[in-house]
This record gives C-alpha cells, sequence and structure tokens, in this order.
C-alpha cells in the first residue's frame, strides 16, 4: 500500500477456529418481533447452558440509512427500503425491550446520504438531514437504555462529525479523544467495547485542509488511479478498499487502541471491537475494509483470549470468518435492504463462555464457544504469592537443621 497510514506487518492467513463456535446461517419464522427475539433469547440461555443466566444481553443492528423518500436500489441493483426502515427499527426495538437487553449497538448510517439531496420538509421547514436524524433518534429512544452509535459514511453525508458526536452521545462516552468518535464502553465487570471511528482518516467529517481530511486525500491519489474515487474501477482484491466512501484509523486512534487493549489485557478483562467498516478482507467485499486493516488486525491479534470479536456493518450482508488468533469477525445484514414483511437484528447474550447472536429473520444467528477468561496481573499475582512464600520457607529449613518444616498453605479454588 502506498502513502500507507503506518507500516504493518501482514495479516495472519490460513486462520481456523474450534468447529464448536461455527456460525448457524439460519431463517427464523416471521411472528411478531418482540416474541421473536424474546423467545429466542430466552430459548438461548437454555439450550446448552442448563439453567445458567448470560451476564448481560444486547440489541444489535446496522445501517438503518433512513430516509423520507420512494424506495430505490444500490449501484449493484439491491433493493432499497428508505421508508419501511423506520418500522423495521421500531419491530428490532420492541423486540430489544421484550429482550430486556442492557444496551443496544448500531454499527453505523443511521440516515442515508439521499437527505442531503432532498428539499426542505415544506410542512417544518427543516432540512432533510436533520427531520431524518430527529426521527430515527426518536424510534431509538424509545429503547429506554444506552445506544451505541458508529460513525458510517453515510452520517458524515448529512452532519458534521462533532454535530454527531453529541447527537449520537458519542461526546457521553468519550474520554479525551474529542472531536474524534472512537471510544470505550464496560457493560459488566471483565468485558470492554471499544467502538472504533473508521472515518478518523477520511475525505469524509474533516473540512479540507485539516490533516486527517488532507492525508485521506493523499492516500486515495497514491492507490486509486480513478478520477472518480468512488470507484475501484481496474483494482483488484484488497486495493479496492481505496476509496472516497472508506477511511481508516489514524495514529492517534491505534495509539488509543493499543493502550486500551493493555488496559483490558493487565485486568483480564474480554474485549469486543466495533467499526462500521470492515476489519476481515474474507467476511466482504474489498470495498468495504478498513484502509488499514491488516495494522488494525495486526494490534488485535497480539492480544489472544482478550479479544474476542470484531463486529462491523457497511456491505449490507452478514459475513463470517475466524481468524489465527481465534478472534471471531462479524459483519452484519442492513436493516435498508430487508424487504417489507422480513425483519433484520439480533438479540445477543454474552456468558463466560460463550456469545450466542440470536438471529430474527434475515439476521445469521451464530455461536462462539469463548476460551478461559484470561487472568488480570493482579490476580496472577496473588496467585504467585503462596508459592513464592513456600519455596522461600523450604529454602530457609535447609539451612537450619531441626528447624520446622514450613508447609504451604493450600491455595483457594477459583
Amino acid at each position: 500500500m502506498r502513502g500507507a497510514l503506518s507500516a504493518a506487518p501482514q495479516q495472519q492467513q490460513g486462520a481456523s477456529c474450534p468447529s464448536r463456535g461455527a456460525h448457524r446461517a439460519m431463517t427464523v419464522a416471521r411472528p411478531p418481533a418482540a416474541v421473536a427475539a424474546a423467545a429466542a433469547a430466552k430459548q438461548s440461555a437454555a439450550a446448552g447452558a442448563g439453567s445458567k443466566q448470560p451476564l448481560f444481553r444486547f440489541g444489535l443492528l446496522s445501517d438503518v440509512q433512513y430516509a423520507d423518500k420512494e424506495d430505490g436500489a444500490s449501484f449493484h441493483g439491491t433493493p432499497r427500503y428508505y421508508r419501511y426502515a423506520l418500522q423495521q427499527l421500531d419491530a428490532a426495538v420492541n423486540a430489544f425491550r421484550a429482550a430486556d437487553v442492557a444496551f443496544c449497538i448500531h454499527l453505523g448510517d443511521i440516515i442515508d446520504y439521499h437527505n442531503s439531496l432532498l428539499p426542505d420538509c415544506e410542512a417544518t421547514g427543516l432540512s432533510r438531514s436533520e427531520k431524518a436524524l430527529r426521527e430515527v433518534l426518536h424510534h431509538f429512544d424509545r429503547l429506554a437504555r444506552p445506544t451505541l452509535h458508529l460513525l458510517g459514511n453515510h452520517c458524515l453525508c448529512n452532519h458534521p462529525r462533532e454535530e454527531l458526536n453529541r447527537r449520537l452521545q458519542i461526546s457521553s462516552f468519550q474520554q479525551g479523544v474529542v472531536p474524534h468518535s472512537y471510544y470505550a464502553f464496560k457493560p459488566a465487570p471483565g468485558w470492554r467495547f471499544l467502538l472504533l471511528d473508521g472515518y478518523d482518516v477520511s475525505i469524509l467529517g474533516w473540512p479540507p485542509g485539516h490533516p486527517l481530511h488532507e492525508q485521506a486525500r493523499a492516500l486515495l491519489e497514491a492507490n486509486n488511479p480513478n478520477e472518480d474515487k468512488n470507484s475501484g474501477a481496474g483494482l483488484v482484491g484488497p486495493p479496492r478498499r481505496f476509496v472516497k466512501f472508506g477511511g481508516g484509523l489514524s495514529a492517534a486512534q491505534l495509539a488509543w487502541l493499543q493502550g486500551q487493549l493493555e488496559e483490558a489485557a493487565a485486568a483480564g478483562e474480554r474485549v469486543v471491537a466495533a467499526c462500521h467498516l470492515v476489519f476481515h478482507p474474507d467476511t466482504a467485499p474489498p470495498t468495504c475494509l478498513l484502509w488499514n486493516y491488516e495494522e488494525v488486525l495486526q494490534i488485535l491479534q497480539q492480544y489472544p483470549g482478550t479479544v474476542v470479536a470484531t463486529l462491523a456493518g457497511h456491505a449490507h450482508q452478514d459475513g463470517f470468518a475466524c481468524d489465527a488468533a481465534g478472534i471471531r469477525h462479524r459483519v452484519c445484514k442492513a436493516v435498508l435492504e430487508t424487504p417489507p414483511g422480513r425483519e433484520c437484528y439480533g438479540v445477543v447474550e454474552v456468558f463466560d463462555d460463550a456469545i450466542r447472536i440470536a438471529g430474527v429473520d434475515t439476521f445469521a444467528s451464530e455461536e462462539w464457544v469463548l476460551p478461559p477468561a484470561p487472568v488480570s496481573a493482579a490476580a496472577a499475582a496473588a496467585a504467585a504469592a503462596p508459592a513464592a512464600g513456600a519455596a522461600a520457607g523450604a529454602a530457609g529449613g535447609a539451612g537450619a537443621p531441626g528447624a520446622p518444616v514450613a508447609v504451604a498453605a493450600e491455595a483457594p479454588v477459583t
């Protein structure tokens, strides 16, 4: 890659994962949404886990991409149901409430770029971008639980980054990274979610002249020969990711990511990373990849057992992979391209030994068996202390004939 964000080794190839964690792509019957998802979540808790309850549940959906316009199609001809997206969102919220989720993750593109092209609303005088954002947020608010939002390219076509950070409540989770849009969230002891900003280095979201805008422009010039930088024509494989609607993580965000993972590993936490753009090349077309996906994967793979999964949207189709470090990579189907009468979201249950995604209708289900939880630095030191004391006592006894023999206390079972 010419003009790379920073140098990084190639990602590990030839990955495999235990077959017990293989995904189950399935289509569920279509009873009312709340009943379907709540029943799936409750049944999942009972099946294979006895009476064990999950540590927490969360709702998962991607690419609502609402606009108050007639149905259309993607550049590839896939139908898009712009107005119906709000009904889809309502079905998901109803199901999440019935399942008693602790929070929800929306993987980006909350409204569609077409809003920025439509005339102002005659009834309210509002721009279509503003009206659409108000409407979608009103529907999310019905959940009455935190929603973790990610910025997508369509979001940034409608509103400035700093406004989105505030309106999507990204700023409320941040510590010292404003005006960027990445943050961490800890839903329960032993778990950390890292919500990444895939458009930190991008033409979108930063004005011309901003260093990250100019870095993105230079990357596109170096890696995409097309006059229209939204086109990947002539590029083959992963290099097709260098398109104008893509982006990558800045050096500052990569350093933050590394620091978060160091903290999580020291604390014995498990980590799920999420981004609108895609982490792994086996999960989606190359135009959907993060520009510096190799570097991001290399950092994540330094922490096997700590990093257990990534979640992404943008590609509009479910995608699945598992890398050499055992990290599960999931790309989620788009709400926008789900036809009337169908549904597209999941209820995720997190246990100490598994993660289960109960997909509803067109949203694929998965079950991931987790490795043993990592041991925190403090717990490792505490476990080592009795052994060190016993060794010291034995050495002292050996040097003093007739001295009592030291007996190590039995370590507690954990």
